[in-house]
């Protein structure tokens, strides 16, 4: 009788092979997906942390005139802490101007108050007391949770009226000169 070699047993070999491969393909695609995903959520919150920006803006400016106007209400409504909270004054609610931008019937922006700390040398700061007719605006967006800005703006009240060439001290440092 005829001898024939024997095969070595190689079977399961090229399974193996191609398991590895597969089950390797498979995580570089996984790793691939999660950054993908993690780079979608970046350019998400930075697009959202620049629309907030232009919210908290678009609130300062808006609420920049009403507060101008209501002086005298300025007193009681100060905070003391630029990066506290507080209520947002009742005079500067949605009947002063309007707190929605994008119209979806929600606002959009919360206002406060903050005193400048104009108080003399050596005095105890009084947030509720205004001494220089100065006062900070903060303006918080509120319509992105995620990513919450706030402006800060520096309002100053000038009393307004009118100039007369002929009143003390003349009009444009003319010095009365009539």
């Amino acid at each position: 009788m005829i001898e024939r070699p024997r095969r070595q047993r190689e079977r399961g070999s090229a399974m193996l092979v191609t398991l590895v491969v597969i089950s390797s393909l498979i995580a570089g695609g996984v790793v691939l997906v999660s950054m993908q995903m993690q780079s979608m959520r970046s350019t998400t919150l930075t697009r959202n942390g620049l629309s907030a920006m232009y919210c908290a803006e678009a609130g300062a400016i808006a609420a920049h005139q009403t507060v101008a106007l209501n002086y005298n209400s300025w007193g009681p409504t100060l905070i003391a802490d630029p990066g506290g909270s507080g209520a947002q004054p009742t005079w500067l609610g949605d009947s002063a101007f309007s707190h929605d931008i994008d119209g979806d019937l929600s606002d959009d922006f919360q206002i406060n108050l903050v005193d400048d700390d104009d108080e003399a040398s050596g005095s105890a700061n009084d947030p509720t007391t205004d001494h220089n007719q100065k006062i900070w605006i903060k303006s918080t967006c509120l319509k992105y949770p995620d990513t919450p800005q706030q402006v800060m703006e520096l309002v100053s009240f000038s009393g307004g009226g009118s100039c007369y060439n002929s009143q003390a001290g003349g009009c444009d440092g003319n010095n009365n000169t009539n």
